[in-house]
């Protein structure tokens, strides 16, 4: 290779693993690709499913991002090496963290090693459900509508519902705890040797789309907000931020022991850290106007546009609109589903229990047979039940599914809403009942770009990233069938990983703005679905359905909740 050849590191922080790629900044090439999963998640430790409570210890996420950038840097070699000029990294969000003075996790300091309320606060745990419930009432008391810019409504998903959760569970936190950070903002400060957490560079990404920063008030909403709200939240936003940054700025440099420790240049800058979807947004190449959907085990749907075009607009029940949070110079909106891929994981756990629970322990099988068996029938379970349901014939009147197995996040958050199926009778079988949960996230899609189009922001089509877009054909067929447009599917498959090496190439000089890195390092599109004419209608009055029985349900949720 050239000696003038540079490089670039993307991590990208997903729920159950971490991900990093090393990237010739010329053309975007993967020359090198490492994933970690977290131990200490794959048992499910400090988790209760049943409480919606879902911690990370931030172990996980250390010995992730050590392994993974060190098995990258032998596969190049040395030459190659020498010439990474920045690292960037996106995460999760919003997953904060309990921190001491140092910005060091609590569950890094002596005593709080096995406490889930010192650990990382997963997107999904629901634990704050009360607290996001709390904020949103409060928040009517103010002449400056302080949730504006979150779509109006707050979630248990984001920051302070969270922070809230955590200091009124946790007396011994309470007790240590100095101030709460993403973890988006921590891996950059704790590569850039940060001891002082007012020194943390926050990301604009995270502050405006989950803390309620923004110019129009200075920053953060003042501490009369919060100290009114709970005495407990007095004096915090002292310990927080003032200052927000884009993705293409730089937190600093690397130190020299991580250097050391990780193999790469004492040279290399690191990027000020954002969102999975966010990066991802950009890895995929996302135009104005075009709805980017990473889909996962949840969707987080980004779009960008003009600042002139979206000014005097407040979309409601959006997660944020907040200029930068994408593309410097360009406003970010942000929406999303609780749960996409993670609505087939349920499916699929459901159908795997005779196999966990009978086949398992059955002795007409040996171990290593029953294991060989379990592994295989898990792993063709989608697959096949994909194949089967795509030959079904639309019914107007089969099976019914409401997508909020985990809540909903937009449009209008909010997670003590549940999921239903209707319409079952003795015919329906696992494969019309898989039909309906794919067609409920679908759904779920369709209602936020009607959201977005209701408050005036056009939907000019839809670009496909992730897993389930890349390995799903009959998922992404339906989509553009439900949608009635067309949803190109992009080349990486690493969009968020790819995206935040195209940072890292606008921080480490390489180009100028990160729209430059999008050109020359965008990897294209390998697929494209358009909508089956034939069907569109069919959807459209299933969707209608679909409403119907998911008002109804939210109608139930908020009698239950007057009764308690």
């Amino acid at each position: 290779m050239s000696s003038e050849a540079s490089y670039v590191i993307g991590v990208d922080y997903g729920s159950d693993s971490v991900r990093t790629i090393l990237v010739n900044t010329a053309n975007g090439e993967e020359l090198a690709s490492s994933v970690f999963y977290y131990p200490r998640w794959k048992k499910q430790l400090y988790c209760n499913m049943n409480e919606n409570q879902f911690r990370q210890h931030p172990l996980d996420y250390v010995e992730g991002l050590e392994a993974t950038i060190k098995e990258c840097v032998a596969k190049v070699g040395p030459a190659v090496a020498a010439n990474i000029k920045a690292l960037s990294v996106d995460t999760t969000g919003s997953t904060p963290v309990a921190v001491d003075k140092t910005g060091t996790p609590l569950a890094l300091t002596p005593g709080f090693e096995e406490n889930p309320n010192a650990m990382f606060v997963l997107w999904k745990d629901h634990t704050g459900v009360e607290e996001a419930a709390e904020i949103n009432a409060h928040a009517e008391k103010f002449d400056t509508n302080y949730l504006q810019f979150v779509g109006g409504i707050y979630s248990s998903e984001w920051f302070w519902a969270k922070l809230l959760r955590v200091l009124r569970a946790d007396e011994k936190v309470r007790n240590s705890i100095y101030s709460f950070v993403e973890h988006c903002d921590w891996i950059p400060f704790l590569l850039s040797g940060g001891t002082d957490v007012h020194q943390m560079k926050r990301g604009v990404c995270s502050a405006g789309h989950k803390i309620l920063w923004a110019n129009e008030w200075g920053g953060l909403p003042p501490n009369e907000f919060f100290a009114t709200l709970d005495p407990l939240l007095d004096g915090f936003t002292n310990r927080l931020f003032k200052d927000t940054y884009p993705a293409d700025q730089s937190v600093g440099i690397i130190t020299k022991e991580w250097a050391a420790r990780l193999g790469l240049p004492e040279t290399t800058m690191i990027g000020v850290g954002a969102y999975d979807a966010h990066m991802g947004a950009v890895g995929g190449q996302i135009e104005p106007y075009y709805l980017s959907k990473v889909m996962g085990t949840s969707t987080c749907d980004m779009m960008v546009a003009p600042l002139k075009d979206v000014e005097g607009k407040l979309i409601k029940g959006i997660c944020g609109q907040v200029p930068g949070s994408v593309i410097p110079g360009m406003i970010g909106l942000e929406a999303g589903q609780s749960a996409f891929g993670d609505a087939y994981a349920w499916y699929k756990r459901l159908l795997t229990w005779p196999l966990q629970q009978i086949l398992s322990k059955s002795t007409l099988v040996d171990d290593a047979t029953k294991a060989k068996l379990i592994s295989e029938t898990e792993d063709a379970i989608i697959p096949q039940l994909s194949k089967l349901a795509e030959q079904l014939e639309i019914d107007e009147h089969s099976e019914l599914a409401v997508d909020w197995f985990n809540g909903r996040r937009t449009p209008d958050a909010n997670q003590l809403l549940t999921a239903s199926i209707t319409g079952l009778d003795l015919g329906s079988d696992a494969v019309r009942m898989f039909r309906a949960v794919v067609e409920s996230t679908c759904f779920g899609a369709k209602a936020i770009v009607e959201r977005f189009v209701e408050e005036g922001i056009p939907v000019k089509g839809l670009i496909g990233l992730g897993g389930v877009a890349k390995k799903s054909p009959f998922i992404m067929q339906m989509m553009a069938d439900v949608m009635n447009m067309p949803i190109k599917i992009h080349k990486s498959e690493q969009t968020c990983a790819l995206g935040a090496a195209m940072f890292a190439a606008t921080v480490g000089g390489v180009y100028n703005k990160v729209e430059d890195a999008m050109q020359a390092m965008g990897q294209g599109f390998d697929a494209e679905y358009h909508p089956n004419p034939d069907r569109v209608a069919v959807y459209q009055h299933r969707y209608e359905k679909y409403k119907e029985v998911g008002a109804f349900m939210e109608e139930q949720t908020k009698q239950q909740e007057a009764f308690v």
